[in-house]
This record gives structure tokens, sequence and C-alpha cells, in this order.
């Protein structure tokens, strides 16, 4: 089986921003069409107790944690931002790569736009949070975080199966070598 070649820089960057848009829209449509359709803290069901939709507006992070230090969340999300356009600009050249972080870079984007242009405003706006699955976990999230987590679950795969964001293979041997290269010299070695 042929390997294929690495992408471009440019491709990997288009197809990361690409992705990132359309998960960033999904997620705000989403939002939008939640505030204007469901009542605020109030269980709709919508497949009993499967899936169920229940509105709040979340100025924590996960399960509410942190909800006096909004802004925190919002330098973090943007940290993670910058950190996915440098990797996408400089060293993304896999195609699964560019997908996994591209997805991610839409759900991080989907929650800094809420805490920079939601209420109570710039930059500690509260998260759109709707999304309930009670018999999965206690948490009510949204289709960013859906993406968040699932592709931090992807990355930590791609890093445990050893594909590099140049789209090489990490292995043993290679391994081996990088170690033998970056071992520094024993004193009174020749």
């Amino acid at each position: 089986m042929r390997s294929r070649s690495p992408l471009r820089p440019a491709a990997a960057g288009i197809t990361i921003a690409i992705l990132a848009v359309l998960v960033l829209a999904a997620d705000q449509l989403a939002k939008v069409a939640a505030i204007d359709a469901l009542p605020p803290e109030r269980v709709v069901p919508i497949l009993g107790d499967f899936l169920q939709f229940y509105l709040v507006r979340n100025p924590g992070a996960a399960f509410s944690l942190g909800e006096g230090v909004t802004w925190l969340f919002t330098i973090a999300l943007a940290v993670v931002a910058g950190v996915i356009v440098f990797l996408a600009v400089r060293r993304v050249r896999s195609r699964l790569w560019a997908v996994v972080l591209g997805l991610l870079l839409g759900g991080v984007l989907g929650n800094l736009t809420d805490r920079l242009l939601r209420e109570p405003g710039f930059p500690v706006g509260h998260v759109v949070d709707f999304i309930s699955t009670p018999w999965m976990m206690p948490a009510i999230y949204n289709v960013a975080d859906m993406f968040i987590v699932t592709m931090m679950v992807a990355v930590a795969a791609l890093v445990l199966f050893g594909l590099r964001l140049d789209g090489t293979r990490e292995t043993r041997a290679s391994r081996s070598a990088e170690g033998d290269v970056e071992a520094p010299a024993e004193p009174g070695a020749r």
C-alpha cells in the first residue's frame, strides 16, 4: 500500500480553516435555535431520558466550575485557538491531524465566541448549553463541547498510535534513533 504525500502547508491550513468554520457555524446556529425555541432551565424531553434539552447559560467550565473566573476560560480558549493556528501554519502536514485540529478549533471557537459576545459581556460571556444526556453524564453541554471532547480523545489516540503532525509514524526504531542523537555524551567518553 502506497502512502500519501504530505499535505502542503496551504492545504493543511485551508482544511483546518474550513472545518473550523463549519463547526463554529453549526454550534452558533444550534445555540441561536435553542435560545429561540427552548424555555430557560426546564427539561424538554426529546427521546425520553436518553436525550433532553435544558437551556442554561454557563458562566463556568464543565459542571459550572469556576464561575467567578470566567475571564480565565476566555484566555485559555484563546491560547488553545492560537496554538492550533500556529500548528496549522507551521507543522501540520497530516490529513488526519488537519481534520482533527480543524474540528477541535471549531469547537474552541464556538465557546470562545460565547465568552466574547454573549451576556454579561466581553470577556466574561456565558456559554449557552442545552443538550442533556442524563443516562450518560449529569452535564449539560453544546455542539462545541461535543467537538472539543471527541477531538481531544482523537488527539490522544493520534499521539498514542505515533502519528506525527507531519504525517510520519513514530516507531521504536525512530524513538531509539532520536534518543541516540539527543543523548549527551558521558563525561570522559570519546
